[in-house]
């Protein structure tokens, strides 16, 4: 590579969209700054200045003093770099996870905080198969599809911060997981029929978990109590619940006893319309097979 192609690709990194922190995030921009403080702390340590430091791992000094100074979000590889050459010994690698988490919209990271303290878990998306049950892919096609355009790098973000969430399967123990899909979600081959294809096929795995009961609305039944919304209900080990629907509270989360109840009654009796978890699973595998 040239010098003026290399100059060329730090200052595209430096200023690449979507590695911003958000100024409205305090925790984020916490992380961030510490990060930042860490890295400048150990690079002076060894006596490299920033010009130097960057060339040693990539980048421009641009962007290591903006890194250091908490006003960008560094890239997993840049942290991998800067530990490598600072001799940390995995210290620096080790803030991939935090600095990650950064990336994702603040309002999925709380909700992600609360599922994984939930002990049971209720949940509806009368639009969509629900956010936890996404195959990558999926998840890749219904954001691609968003009109105005989400930049890929924000198309990236979001699908990282979905399948994060998916932690909630691999908590010990287990929380207790309901689902209610509406069928003709899983009809429609959004993404194309190989997309539809693994999905099917990873809700028919996700249905065999013992903590996790998937039903299906059929598209023929008459009567259906939820249909302009979604329904989130989450259980916690002291006895408490939040609540989140667009019909009560503009979607904001609800503790509220009398919100509650109308939340809990809708999810009740639409588990009650909707298929048994054996004949959704007969129902996903007919499905599985017309594709």
């Amino acid at each position: 590579m040239t010098v003026d192609a290399d100059a060329a690709r730090l200052k595209d990194e430096t200023d690449e969209p979507g590695w911003e922190v958000d100024p409205d995030d305090e925790w984020g921009l916490a992380v961030i700054a510490t990060v930042g403080r860490q890295l400048k702390l150990r690079r002076e340590a060894v006596g490299m200045k920033a010009g130097e430091f960057g060339k040693a791992i990539g980048y421009g000094e641009d962007m290591v003093y903006k890194i250091e100074g908490g006003k960008r979000i560094p890239r997993p590889e840049y942290l991998d770099k800067s530990d490598e050459a600072l001799g940390a010994n995995g210290l620096i690698s080790a803030m991939k996870e935090d600095v990650a988490k950064v990336r994702y919209p603040k309002n999925v990271r709380d909700l992600a905080k609360m599922e994984a303290r939930a002990v049971e878990l209720q949940l509806y998306d009368p639009l969509n198969v629900h956010g936890l049950l996404q195959t990558p892919e999926y998840a890749r096609s219904l954001l691609l599809m968003r009109r105005p355009a989400y930049s890929e790098d924000e198309v990236e973000r979001f699908i990282a911060a979905r399948m994060a969430r998916k932690a909630v399967f691999e908590r010990s123990p287990a929380p207790e997981l309901s689902f209610v899909l509406e069928e003709w979600t899983l009809r429609r081959p959004l993404g194309g029929r190989d997309a539809l294809r693994q999905q099917l096929e990873h809700l028919l795995e996700t249905g065999q978990l013992r903590n996790v009961e998937l039903q299906v609305m059929p598209m023929d039944r008459e009567e259906h109590a939820c249909v302009d919304a979604g329904i989130e209900l989450l259980k916690f080990n002291d006895g408490s619940t939040v609540g989140r629907s667009q019909v009560v509270a503009n979607g904001r989360p609800v503790s509220e006893a009398r919100q509650l109840r109308i939340l809990e009654l809708r999810y009740g009796i639409i588990r009650a319309q909707a298929l048994t978890p054996r004949e959704s699973t007969a129902l996903i595998e007919r499905l599985l097979g017309d594709t």
